[in-house]
């Protein structure tokens, strides 16, 4: 009986010992935490753009949050400045101890935060509308690989814009464009495109990236010679101002618009008769049941999703960030900057079950299970190249009954 007991408690300890390291061997992670900073746009020519790319940011982190990843976003002006947006990324690196940093919006502001702060800092930095050409080759980042963006290339852009320039019957144009890494590289590819299909530019007037009371100066030079179309290569505050003055004092309403003047501010400045009907570019919001799945949630917190660019851009941000993280845990390393840089392509590009907007809880279990995920994202595929940079269609939209609509998507092959 002693021996038949003893085999039984053996058996039962053995049991329990099993049970323990299963236990152990497959639980799910601590949970992370993660301090992730946001450079967004509250004042400045790009004011109108912050609070509600702000806002699909605060929505990835509360579903992150319900998933079981503490993280924790700290928010900041970069006043569409590089001298301020710098400042203020050096707050979130050294008192709020981030790991990422998500913007900024003007390229200007990105290229000196990256070269400042977040590179050298070892900090990721993922952009959600920084679109010029320069970031994809930014020498400060070579063989670092800390600088990404949820947007695409105005390489991109630029191609789309020039050939809906020609295809809407104008042989000539003249840009305005804000006088900083994206102003200059959007110009530059809408004019090599537009050459391309015929067209020519005849004036390429730039101006200073703080907003101005008048630009009467440079219109003139725009339209020294007679011109089909100028492009409203700007931001808000300042198209706002130089097209109401084109239309009153030169007698022209007739612009091509971008991203950067995609704006319900525009119409409300000069009225919307005088935008009416006028086409525009930009990258697509999104498409597909993935864009549905965010749209869904976007309004149920904020209510009507606005037309405005790069809301779900953000959101992509920093769900990519939050993702990276949780694989990090699971891997048993650290959560660094080096190793969220380390793990951004593993959660994001394929191979992998695919993950939607707010599947996070989903694309926690397979990570503990120690499956490959591919994350989707709101504003399109995130697959980040060997640049850091992701291709996505491009948006071509019209001002439209008072409205801002989407016309539809372009791609280049």
């Amino acid at each position: 009986m002693k021996i038949k007991g003893l085999k039984w408690i053996i058996i039962v300890v053995i049991v329990v010992i099993a049970a323990i390291v299963v236990y152990y061997v497959t639980r799910p992670p601590k949970i992370v935490s993660l301090n992730i900073g946001t450079l967004l746009d509250y004042t400045g020519p790009l004011k109108e753009f912050g609070p509600h790319i702000k806002n699909g940011c605060v929505l990835a982190e509360k579903q992150l949050k319900e998933a079981g990843l503490d993280v924790n976003l700290f928010h900041e002006d970069s006043e569409t400045s590089a001298i301020p947006g710098t400042n203020a990324a050096k707050k979130l690196v050294e008192v709020n101890k981030v790991l990422a940093i998500v913007g900024s919006l003007a390229s200007s502001v990105t290229i000196a935060v990256a070269e400042s702060v977040t590179i050298p800092n070892e900090v990721v930095q993922i952009s959600m509308a920084s679109t010029s050409p320069l970031i994809t080759v930014l020498p400060a980042d070579k063989g670092k690989d800390f600088l990404y963006r949820t947007c695409p290339s105005d390489a991109l852009q630029g191609v789309i814009a020039g050939k809906l320039a020609s295809e809407l019957g104008h042989k000539t144009a003249s840009v305005l464009y804000v006088n900083n890494p994206y102003g200059q590289g959007l110009t530059e590819e809408f004019e090599k495109a537009f050459a391309k299909a015929g067209g020519k530019v005849l004036a390429k007037v730039p101006h200073d990236e703080k907003a101005a009371e008048s630009y009467t100066a440079e219109l003139k030079k725009a339209m020294e010679e007679k011109t089909d179309v100028v492009g409203a290569f700007s931001y808000p505050e300042h198209g706002k101002v130089y097209i109401k003055e084109a239309i009153e004092f030169f007698k022209f309403k007739n612009f091509l618009y971008c991203d950067g003047t995609k704006s319900f501010d525009i119409p409300k400045a000069v009225g919307a008769a005088n935008v009416e009907g006028q086409y525009g570019t930009a990258a697509a919001s999104g498409t597909g049941d993935t864009f549905d799945m965010f749209v869904k949630d976007f309004e149920k917190e904020f209510g009507k999703l606005p037309p405005l660019p790069y809301i779900t851009n953000g959101y992509d941000g920093v769900a990519a960030i939050g993702l990276a993280a949780y694989a990090c845990k699971v891997k048993g390393l650290s959560i660094t900057g080096k190793n969220i840089r380390d793990n951004l392509r593993y959660v994001a590009n394929p191979p992998g079950e695919v993950i939607k907007p707010g599947e996070f809880k989903k694309a926690f279990e397979l990570l503990n299970q120690k499956k490959d995920i591919n994350y989707e994202g709101a504003s399109g595929s995130v697959d980040f190249d060997e640049n850091g940079d992701i291709v996505s269609p491009i948006e071509i939209w019209q001002y439209k009954g008072g409205d801002i609509k989407t016309v539809r998507l372009e791609t280049i092959e």
